[in-house]
This record gives structure tokens, sequence and C-alpha cells, in this order.
């Protein structure tokens, strides 16, 4: 039998797992525009990027032929994807309180450009894009990158 004290540190256990899964889901950017067909892969779903789509870390965005995407972080760090791209959020961390900072993007395909944020002016060394065969380290506030 459950007494009383058992059933209250069993809902706080419940409401403390339930409160560290949404800490992780916080969005880390939002899309600022989107031209022809964009999509995020998250959790194995599609989702269609639209205007304003929160995006997590570990999420995937796709663009199509002929399509582009403008992505913008909580740190003000903008992406622009191109065409025919794959581009996952890494890590992502933006805490000025704490001095903790963390970007990491990995191009599978396509091409993209950044433009730096905050992250990117504070800490320079904790910003990396990753391709298949190599990884940029932020030096510069804009760079683009091609992967074939």
């Amino acid at each position: 039998m459950f007494t009383q004290n058992m059933m209250a540190g069993f809902l706080i256990l419940i409401f403390s797992f339930s409160h560290n899964a949404r800490a992780q889901d916080i969005h880390v950017a939002l899309v600022r525009n989107v031209s022809g067909d964009v999509k995020i892969i998250r959790d194995q779903s599609d989702i269609v990027a639209t205007v304003g789509t929160q995006l997590l870390r570990s999420d995937v965005v796709v663009s199509g032929p002929k399509s582009s995407s403008g992505i913008v972080f909580r740190d003000g760090t903008l992406l622009t994807v191109g065409a025919s791209t794959e581009l996952e959020i890494s890590r992502y961390v933006f805490q000025p309180a704490e001095a903790k900072y963390d970007f990491s993007v990995y191009l599978r395909k396509g091409e993209a450009i950044y433009s730096s944020g905050k992250i990117g002016k504070l800490s320079p060394e904790s910003v990396s894009v990753n391709t298949p065969k190599s990884t940029v380290g932020v030096r510069g506030t804009r760079f683009i990158v091609k992967v074939d």
C-alpha cells in the first residue's frame, strides 16, 4: 500500500522526469524563411518547414532542389541552407549567465551560409561546422560551406 509520503515522492519523481524531458525540448532556432520544399526530420518524422517552425537539437533540415531556408538561432546566429542540402543541428548551448556555449552543425551535403551570432563572438572556439571530410572552426563572422 502506498502511504501519502510514498505517493508524494512518486509524484515528485514523475514531475522531475517530465520537467527534464521538456527542458531538453526547448527550441534552439526558428525557421525565418522558406522557399520551395524544405522539411525537418525529427525522431524519424517529417515536418514541413514553415516560417516560425521551432528547431530542436538533433533536428535535420532537408531542402529540395531549387529550395532554401533561413534559420535564426537563439543567440542570433544565422544559417542559410541552400538547395539540395542536409544539415543536422548536432549541439547547441547558449547560456551566457553561466558562460556555457556550444554550436555544432553537420553539413552532410549541399551548401550553407553561416553568419556569427553571440556564440561566435563571445566564444569562437565553441563553434564548428562539420562536413563528411572536414571541420570548419570559426575565425571570422561569415562564410560559405559547400559539400559535393
